[in-house]
C-alpha cells in the first residue's frame, strides 16, 4: 500500500539514505544535491523549462521508504499462491462485478473505440488501486528522484523522473496534482509517467486526461494502452491446464516457446476445467509460476500484452484469474 510523505520524512530519507541503500549502489558517488543540480542540468538541455524544473524539484530530497518498497515488492517475494490469496478474493470479485454493472454505459462506450473486454478493464483497475481506492500519496517528482539517484535502475528513473517534468512543462497535468505510488505509478490506472505521455486519453472530453479523478479517462487509457500493446478482444488471456506425468519442463517457458493449442492437446495438456473458453489454433505457452507441482496455465496473446503492463507471471496470470471471476456481468 502506498504511503502519504510528509516533509519530516523526506528530510529523515536525506539523513538516513546512505544506511537504508547498504548493499546497493548509488547512481554515482556525488551527493544527492549535485546529482540533483547535474539533473535538472540536463532537463534544461533538453528543452524543459527552468520554471517547471523549479516548480517540480523545489524541496526533492531523497525518501527512505521508497527505497524501503523497492527493495520488498510483492510480486517479486510471494509465491504465485500468496500473491493470488493476497490480490484476488471474494470481496474484490463481488465488487468487480458491481463495478462493471454500474459502469456498464461508460465501458460500452469506451469498448467501441478500444475493444478490450470491460471484465479486463476493470480487473487491471482492481489489481493496480482497489477500483481507485489506493492511489498512492508520495510527491511523484521526490520518489522518482530517489530512484534515479539509487544505483539498481538509475538510468529508467532518470528518464522517468524527465518525463513527469515534461507532463507538468506541457500543461498536461499540475504538480500538485502528480501524487503516486513510490515507484512513480500515477492515479487510478497507476501509469508511469513516460505511460501517460504514451496512453492516456482526455475520453469524457474536458481537455485534459485526469487518470486521477475521471473513470472515463482511467477506462479508457487503460484500454488505450492494452490495445496499442497488441490486445486481442476477441480473444482471451488463458485458463488454468493441467500437464501430463513427465511433462518437458523445457515446454514450460513463456518467453521461447508457443505452439497451437492443438498441439499442446496432443502432448498431453488438458483444460482444467470443462468450462475453459479454447482456441484450438490460437498460439499459446505454459506458465506455471510456483514452478513443478504448482498450478499451471496455457496462456495466449493477450498473456503477454499483460506482461508488458507488468512484467511480473504473478501479476499477469491474476489479472487473467480475476478478469475471468468479474465475468462480463
Amino acid at each position: 500500500m502506498a504511503q502519504t510523505t510528509n516533509r519530516r520524512a523526506v528530510l529523515a530519507g536525506l539523513a538516513g539514505l546512505g544506511a537504508l541503500a547498504a548493499g546497493s549502489t548509488r547512481a554515482n558517488d556525488v551527493s544527492f544535491d549535485e546529482w540533483l543540480r547535474g539533473f535538472r542540468e540536463e532537463a534544461a538541455q533538453k528543452g524543459i523549462k527552468r520554471g517547471s524544473l523549479d516548480q517540480t524539484l523545489a524541496g526533492v530530497a531523497p525518501i527512505a521508504r521508497v527505497l524501503e518498497l523497492d527493495r520488498a515488492q510483492p510480486e517479486v517475494r510471494l509465491t504465485f499462491e500468496q500473491y493470488f490469496a493476497r490480490v484476488v478474493n471474494r470481496a474484490r470479485i463481488d465488487t468487480g462485478r458491481a463495478r462493471v454493472g454500474e459502469n456498464r454505459d461508460l465501458l460500452s462506450r469506451v469498448v467501441q473505440r478500444y475493444p478490450v473486454q470491460p471484465r479486463f478493464i476493470v480487473a487491471l483497475w482492481a489489481v493496480e488501486t482497489d477500483f481507485g481506492r489506493i492511489t498512492g500519496g508520495f510527491n511523484i517528482f521526490a520518489a522518482l528522484a530517489t530512484l534515479a539517484y539509487d544505483g539498481r535502475r538509475s538510468q529508467f528513473f532518470r528518464d522517468e523522473l524527465l518525463n513527469a517534468i515534461r507532463i507538468v512543462d506541457r500543461g498536461l497535468a499540475k504538480a500538485s496534482d502528480m501524487r503516486g505510488s513510490w515507484a512513480g505509478a500515477m492515479g487510478q490506472s497507476q501509469f508511469m509517467p513516460s505511460s501517460f505521455l504514451s496512453y492516456a486519453v482526455d475520453f469524457d472530453g474536458d481537455g485534459r486526461a485526469d487518470i486521477w479523478n475521471s473513470k472515463a479517462d482511467v477506462f479508457a487509457s487503460i484500454a488505450n494502452y492494452l490495445v496499442r500493446a497488441g490486445w486481442r478482444g476477441d480473444e482471451t488471456w488463458g485458463h488454468e491446464a493441467r500437464l501430463p506425468a513427465g511433462f518437458d519442463r523445457a515446454l514450460v517457458d513463456h518467453n521461447k516457446v508457443a505452439k497451437p493449442v492443438a498441439e499442446w492437446a496432443q502432448l498431453g495438456v488438458r483444460p482444467a476445467s470443462a468450462s475453459a473458453v479454447v482456441a484450438p489454433a490460437a498460439a499459446a505457452s505454459i506458465v506455471q509460476p510456483d514452478g513443478e507441482g504448482g498450478r499451471a496455465f496455457l496462456v495466449y496473446g493477450n498473456f503477454k500484452v499483460i506482461m508488458r503492463w507488468n512484467r511480473s507471471v504473478n501479476f499477469a496470470t491474476s489479472v487473467g484469474l480475476l478478469a475471468d471471476s468479474i465475468g462480463e456481468v
